[in-house]
């Protein structure tokens, strides 16, 4: 996403876009020119008392299951879908299971819409869960769009309402891709992307789900949407406000393009504010296009010829959130990577910097969630409630090199950061804020994209983390 919001407890916090960089500890407000980013959706903080998250693999605190495979897709209940198979399989429609009538509260127009559906199996969480966060791909032609939706059992044997995920369609034009605001049973709510339990402190988790994909397509045609992977990650991540270092193992540099959200600044401000709050979709692009996609001509012909690097405002329109007001929903930037021919992409959370070397290694760059003060990064030269860069590569020393898309250029945009305070901000849960008031970190939360037909080093990779 763009960035996690500041405090991940109200709704109100859901929403934030920094007119200006957050002042470092005790240092005053920071330069007009330092630059300004936007806050992305995350799930209420964990406070689930924890100890030290030690050296602990991420499989101790993350559970990933994804639904992908023609087994996979045989296994669920379906509704008026088929399995595709073939070199990759896939869900579409095969028989419609009946109609019905959505009112797009973005347009206020109502259609009308063939369905069919289909719900996985139960999954019983590795981890009893204080947050889930659902991830899919899936290609959506014009008349066609998905819902994706979770519904779960309590570590009390209690159920969760069917709550809704997100509403995706990778185009615009028949549906406004949405998140779905005021879902909650007291229990547990729904924070843009993230499913969360109210008081993690009380104990209660979510101890086992399932999803539901419900396909859509204009009536009396024979269009179809057609999911690629749907799945969840879910966690129990302890409250820190540190975590121990992690032994460098790695030193590699991977090649991938530099683009600057803040070279966007005021260009089109319907989307979330223009550049200033791009993060997110910017470092979307950036790993696409290191896999070698990119949008066609006639894809980007809807942008002002006079902008450079339009294929940023591309990513921009085609990640917005319509109700979150953003750029930054989490599973959404996923699910654009994935329109893009023959990709995966999933939103989880790693364990530790050892996780990243391993995908470094492999030759897959990482995107990272994070929030620190100007004073808690060296060398960034801003603060932020949230922001989203790409890891590509580590130094001989270890540290971090990163694609910071907050950089006044695109050249300036590889960044070299301390490994030990990169390390803190991305993992922690926990922080202080400018004013010292506690407010929220993403615990590890990132997106992997990598294209179909992975080497077998990638394959590896991504097993090691609990995503292939």
């Amino acid at each position: 996403m763009n960035s996690p919001a500041s405090s991940r407890n109200s709704p109100a916090s859901r929403r934030t876009v920094l007119a200006t960089a957050l002042a470092a500890a005790g240092a005053g407000a920071l330069s007009a020119a330092a630059p300004a980013l936007a806050s992305t959706p995350s799930s209420a903080p964990s406070s689930a008392p924890g100890t030290s998250f030690g050296h602990r693999r991420a499989g101790a605190l993350v559970d990933n299951r994804f639904w992908s495979s023609a087994a996979d897709w045989r296994g669920g209940r379906a509704n008026g879908t088929k399995v595709l198979t073939g070199s990759r399989s896939g869900l579409v429609i095969a028989a419609p299971a009946g109609s019905t009538d959505y009112a797009d509260p973005h347009t206020g127009k109502t259609s009308t819409w063939e369905y069919a559906t289909w719900t996985s199996p139960v999954h019983r969480s590795k981890v009893p869960a204080t947050e889930a966060i659902a991830s899919w791909n899936a290609e959506t032609p014009a008349g066609t769009w998905i819902q994706t939706e979770l519904s779960g059992t309590y570590s009390d044997g209690t159920a969760t309402p069917w709550y809704v995920m997100g509403r995706w369609a990778s185009g615009d034009g028949d549906i406004r891709r949405t998140s779905v605001d005021d879902q909650t049973d007291d229990r547990s709510t729904i924070w843009t992307d993230t499913f969360a339990i109210d008081d993690a402190a009380s104990g209660l988790r979510l101890a086992s789900y399932q999803l539901r994909l419900t396909l859509h397509r204009k009536p009396g045609t024979t269009l179809t949407p057609t999911v690629r992977r749907v799945g969840a990650m879910a966690s129990d991540i302890p409250d820190r406000f540190t975590v121990p270092a992690a032994a460098h193992q790695v030193s590699r540099e991977l090649t991938v393009p530099r683009y600057s959200q803040n070279t966007h600044v005021g260009q089109y401000p319907e989307y979330d504010n223009g550049g200033e709050a791009w993060c997110s979709p910017t470092s979307s692009q950036m790993i696409i296009e290191y896999w070698g996609r990119k949008p066609t001509a006639a894809d980007l012909a809807w942008v002002n010829p006079a902008f450079a690097d339009p294929q940023v405002c591309h990513a921009a329109r085609y990640t917005f959130d319509y109700q979150y007001d953003g750029c930054g929903n989490w599973p959404f930037n996923a699910a654009y990577a994935t329109s893009y021919r023959d990709m995966n992409a999933v939103v989880t959370r790693l364990g530790s910097l050892t996780d990243v070397e391993r995908l470094i290694r492999a030759g897959i760059p990482v995107i990272t969630s994070q929030s620190f003060l100007a004073s808690e990064l060296t060398g960034a030269g801003y603060g932020t409630s949230g922001h989203l860069m790409t890891v590509i590569g580590f130094t001989p020393d270890g540290d971090v090199i990163a694609n910071d898309p907050a950089s006044p250029s695109n050249a300036a945009v590889r960044r070299v950061y301390r490994r030990r305070e990169w390390e803190n901000i991305w993992l922690r849960t926990k922080r202080y804020n400018a004013s010292g008031a506690v407010a929220s970190g993403t615990g590890g939360v990132c997106y992997l994209y990598w294209p179909v037909e992975p080497t077998a080093g990638q394959k590896a990779a991504l097993a090691s983390v609990g995503v292939y």
